[in-house]
């Protein structure tokens, strides 16, 4: 950052504005409408398509709840026959847990974020519109297999044996395992542009220690989502090649083991209780200062309390295997870290009762929800630490208990901080408010239906009803819990009807500015336009608009950063992660129609390969990768100037590179969750291979050191190429880029060569996949090297052709110092399956 006045930083600019600079901005972000629509990008655009897709499906997955409620308010019912049953509340948890609780909080942090942290928007807006189409297309299509009678039915979880290809014959599971597994992607891709657009693209000033407790809590829930959901990306993988290609990871009969299953899956399972908790905390204490009037007590002990949640929550998974014979250290550690990790939650519930307690509240609606979910949160937390502890699950599991627990923390946890959530921003979006007495009317029959609803299951479930039972005997004594179980479902569900109705009757009105009617002191509250706001403005506190009054006032009038378009786009600053010092000017592209057809495109391939339309699914997959290809190709060299002024006397890059670009660190999250996938194979691996008791089984042997040393050495040779491409001076003009073309096309052959090194050592050792779960496992690795090989062919052709046609020049590398980012992380991948698959055979013998 340079500065060329002596303007102070900080200060606003009292200097009159030029006249159209604000026609400038509208123009350049002036939203699509009827039908274009569906090539929006902008954040906050997205958000807003996002949340009323995410509600939908709530409102589905409840649908679906009434009927198995339907089913089992009486003793030995026939309303549904079993195998229907099973496909109710297998749809009913995968819709609730997979597309609604993890998309609405992104959905909400998508629309909010933007304004929150005082940018014009975030960083990648095209990936967020790719993350949400791929949602709303895929999560529509997989839920209207349900009227078909094919969707799944073996659970939420879908554990094997019961899921393979022996015992749920029909497409279903394939259903599942293909449809959740993109969808899992899709919620990878908006945290990638979530965790970027929180590090780098707040206000300036806007300090970590300033950054308000919802961008935290965001924050910590994606980076949670990168670790975790590429186990569940792994183990769908696993279980969909066993079920379409007989390769038995899972089929104890033939060296398989289907707790790998459960491994995998509550590896993602239980983080992702909490990757839904921590952004609903974070609202509550976003929230519960603005109705109290006062700032949030102990604001930075609750930021360490986000943080300890996010770390300790990943050693919880053993948590839903206690019954499953594990070892008795691995079950009392993991009992000891449920309990743990109720401290820095109880610190935050704390927090919010001390800022209450502190201010002087205002009983409305918001915090209406808020109280109701202090409450039922509270007392799913206690029965959390009941079942943490061993003698107690291994009695309560598998019961009614359990789905009364899961729904206090889920329904407590996420379902109420978000209708108070929706009762206090909606007026962002188009200036209305709720009604105030229907709001009051929808919270009392939604906290007494939900009561109603789940309390009684605690005592079904004490007195011995098992889950997932579509009927029983009126001589088990579970009649009466169960009827009333049915009768406050359906007074929750009527709250939730009022409530949409206030909220259709609220969205039919007329957009007008909504003037902070909470008097609240963060800056989502200033005046909502299409570029956000009008000049970004300097942060001095968790709360400017209380420091500032008249901050709403200087921003209007274009007094702070950046306060008219400099190149005629759409643009934001780049701020320094840890000081939010800016550092760039980063132009964003506009609204387009390649975000959509990729997603359009990912879903159909996932979706007809499930019905084994294989070329149309192939088809429908290049189309993605074309659509992709074209919003990367970004002719953006012809800038005027490689720097700008922002304001104040103050110049910053327009193309930086390397690890100052923010499209660096997306590469490198990226990468993060490309090698969690791959350790989750290799963990794979371990866990079959210390299953035998001779590794490798009888009859298989390992590939020739020969044939893995050639594997390595020429796979650090094509490394070695992409290193000396990086750091050689790049010339300026395309035609003198020859030695970086040539670099790369031999750095792809050596990686050809290298996969067939590695599948000729396979092929030589007879090791075959259908044999048994280690020969699979080994085979996994391979076809894992295979697919990078085909990413790095993508991505080298890539970079060959953008430096062919002159879009590589030296201030504009982000496709050189990116595309070798992934290169040596796909290097490293092939040099760590070599040494794992000698170790373990080593490490056993």
């Amino acid at each position: 950052m340079k500065r060329t006045s002596n303007l102070g930083n900080g200060f606003p600019n009292d200097l009159p504005r030029p006249h159209g600079e604000r026609e400038a901005l509208e123009r350049a972000w002036r939203p699509p409408k009827g039908w274009r629509m569906l090539s929006a990008v902008n954040n906050t655009q997205i958000g807003a398509f996002y949340i009323f897709t995410a509600m939908l499906f709530f409102v589905l997955a409840g649908i679906l709840a009434l009927l198995m409620r339907l089913q089992l308010a009486t003793p030995d019912n026939d309303l549904i026959s079993a195998g229907f049953y099973n496909q109710l509340f297998t749809m009913h948890g995968t819709v609730m847990m997979f597309l609604f609780a993890v998309p609405v909080v992104e959905a909400i942090a998508v629309f909010l974020l933007p304004n929150m942290l005082g940018a014009r928007d975030l960083p990648f807006p095209r990936l967020s519109a790719y993350a949400f189409w791929a949602y709303a297309i895929g999560g529509l299509a997989f839920f209207c297999t349900i009227f078909w009678k094919v969707s799944p039915d073996g659970g939420w979880f879908m554990y094997p044996p019961l899921t393979s290809k022996q015992f749920s014959p029909d497409i279903g599971a394939d259903f599942w395992l293909l449809g959740i597994g993109f969808i899992e992607i899709s919620a990878i891709a908006g945290a990638i542009e979530l965790i970027v657009g929180i590090l780098f693209t707040r206000a300036p000033g806007m300090s970590l220690s300033k950054m308000p407790v919802f961008a935290w809590a965001v924050l910590v829930s994606a980076l949670m989502i990168i670790f975790a959901f590429p186990a569940v990306i792994a183990a769908t993988t696993l279980l969909e090649l066993e079920r379409a290609f007989d390769w038995p990871f899972f089929d104890p009969q033939r060296g398989g083991d289907p707790l790998l299953w459960q491994h995998l899956f509550w590896f993602f399972g239980h983080p992702e209780v909490y990757i839904i908790f921590l952004p609903a905390t974070g609202m509550v204490s976003m929230i519960v200062p603005t109705m109290a009037g006062v700032p949030l007590v102990g604001q930075r002990a609750v930021v360490a309390a986000l943080i300890g949640v996010g770390v300790v929550s990943f050693s919880l998974w053993i948590h839903h295997m206690f019954t499953s014979g594990l070892g008795i250290v691995a079950m009392v550690m993991t009992s000891i870290a449920s309990f743990v990790v109720a401290i820095p939650s109880g610190l935050q519930i704390f927090a919010w009762i001390a800022t209450f307690w502190s201010g002087r509240v205002r009983m409305n609606t918001p915090t209406l929800f808020l109280l109701g979910f202090h409450f039922i949160f509270v007392l799913g937390g206690l029965t959390g630490v009941m079942v943490a502890v061993l003698q107690f699950d291994w009695q309560a599991h598998d019961s009614y208990f359990i789905v009364a627990h899961l729904h206090y923390v889920l329904m407590g946890g996420i379902v109420f901080p978000v209708f108070a959530a929706l009762y206090y921003w909606l007026p962002i979006f188009n200036g209305a408010q709720l009604s105030e007495r229907l709001g009051r009317w929808c919270f009392a029959l939604m906290f007494s239906g939900f009561h109603i609803a789940f309390f009684p299951m605690h005592i079904s479930g004490m007195l011995g009803m098992p889950r997932r039972i579509y009927t029983y005997s009126a001589d088990l004594g579970w009649s009466l819990m169960n009827l009333l179980s049915t009768v406050g479902a359906f007074i929750l569900a009527a709250g939730v009807l009022i409530f949409l109705v206030d909220m259709s009757r609220a969205l039919l009105q007329s957009r007008r500015d909504h003037d902070n009617p909470w008097n609240a002191g963060t800056l989502e509250w200033l005046p909502p336009r299409n570029y956000g706001v009008r000049s970004i403005p300097e942060v001095r506190s968790t709360e400017p608009l209380w420091q500032n009054p008249g901050l709403v006032t200087e921003v209007e009038q274009g007094r702070w950063w950046l306060p008219g378009t400099i190149f005629g786009g759409r643009e934001t600053l780049i701020t320094a992660v840890r000081d939010a010092r800016p550092t760039q000017l980063l132009r964003l592209p506009t609204d387009g129609w390649q975000p959509f057809i990729a997603a359009l495109g990912t879903a159909g391939f996932f979706l007809l390969l499930t019905v084994e339309w294989v070329v149309i699914a192939f088809l429908s997959g290049i189309g993605a990768i074309a659509a992709i290809v074209m919003w990367t190709w970004q002719l953006d060299r012809h800038a005027p100037c490689v720097e700008a002024s922002i304001g104040k006397g103050v110049l910053v890059p327009t193309h930086p590179a390397g690890r100052r670009a923010h499209s660096w660190w997306a590469s490198f999250i990226l990468v993060i969750v490309d090698c969690t996938i791959f350790a989750s194979f290799i963990y794979s691996y371990v866990h079959l291979s210390m299953a035998l008791q001779v590794c490798p089984p009888p009859g298989s042997k390992l590939p020739s050191g020969l044939s893995s040393a050639a594997n390595v050495a020429l796979m650090l040779m094509s490394s070695a190429l992409i290193f000396w491409n990086s750091y050689a001076e790049l010339p300026a003009h395309a035609c003198k880029q020859k030695g970086l073309r040539w670099r790369t096309v031999f750095a792809l052959l050596c990686v050809v060569a290298a996969f067939w090194c590695a599948l000729k050592g396979q092929l030589n050792a007879g090791l075959t996949p259908h044999a048994d779960g280690w020969n699979a496992t080994v085979a996994m690795l391979l076809a894992y090297q295979g697919f990078h090989l085909l990413i790095l062919l993508m991505l080298g052709c890539y970079l060959v052709l953008r430096s062919w046609h002159g879009h590589l020049v030296p201030h504009a590398r982000a496709t050189l110092d990116n595309v070798a980012l992934l290169w040596h992380a796909a290097v490293f991948q092939v040099a760590v399956t070599e040494f794992a698959l000698r170790s373990m055979p080593a490490l056993m013998a």
